[in-house]
């Protein structure tokens, strides 16, 4: 099955430029193939290649279906970047096919890099869902600031992951089933004393994924699996 990105098209009959080259030049398709084409917002529709010219592939819907929610609530993971892109990247990757609903990059005291180039993401992101076959693009998010991210409005779980000593419960063991949910997932020097300080205060409960010490995108792909099969 060929699933295009098509984010518009209800209101354009196209294919966008560069899934027009993939489909026309890569996958050799021609006029009267039947695609599937997805919105990225929860629909998948099944269309016919109309015309296919140059970098131009028009089609023709034949069927729309709305793909029903996949898991319950809106699942938010907001991380800090790895030093190493391609670990971000694959964490990327690797959750949306399990998938989730938001990602964030975080700035923290001793995050190892503090730019990111999301439009590359984006990208890893739609090549995800069509491999996965979900219809729902996930929310992607510039680099946030840690402190102006933990103040920002959420009114339901929240959580923060870190390997400092205290009561840390398990977060398969308090996470409540159906509700909103967001984990802060820290730099691979972890969050400051005073970050995690001043996340517990503006509501963040600390939770433990495991006895393992984990990297950065191994935890954050563990909570987002967490997430996910706890609202399945």
């Amino acid at each position: 099955m060929h699933v295009f990105y098509t984010p518009d098209i209800l209101n354009r009959a196209e294919l966008p430029e560069d899934e027009a080259t993939h489909a026309l030049r890569v996958l050799r398709l021609q006029t009267g193939d039947e695609v599937t084409l997805t919105d990225g917002k929860g629909s998948f529709y099944r269309a016919e290649i109309s015309a296919a010219s140059g970098k131009r592939c028009l089609v023709n819907i034949l069927e729309s279906q709305q793909q029903p929610p996949l898991w319950q609530g809106h699942l938010h993971i907001a991380m800090a970047p790895t030093k190493n892109m391609d670990r971000t990247e694959w964490f990327a990757e690797k959750a949306t096919e399990i998938g989730f609903d938001e990602l964030t990059f975080l700035n923290c005291r001793f995050s190892e890099r503090r730019v990111i180039k999301t439009e590359r993401i984006r990208k890893i992101l739609i090549s995800a869902i069509k491999q996965s076959l979900k219809a729902r693009l996930p929310l992607l998010n510039e680099m946030t600031d840690f402190h102006t991210f933990i103040r920002q409005p959420f009114n339901e779980q929240k959580f923060i992951a870190h390997c400092y000593e205290g009561e840390k419960p398990l977060l398969k063991d308090v996470l409540k089933r159906g509700q909103d949910a967001l984990v802060l997932i820290g730099p691979e020097g972890d969050f400051s004393e005073e970050e995690v300080k001043a996340a517990v205060e503006q509501g963040f409960q600390p939770i433990s994924l495991g006895r393992s010490r984990l990297r950065t995108e191994t935890a954050a792909l563990v909570a987002c699996h967490i997430l996910n099969l706890y609202n399945q």
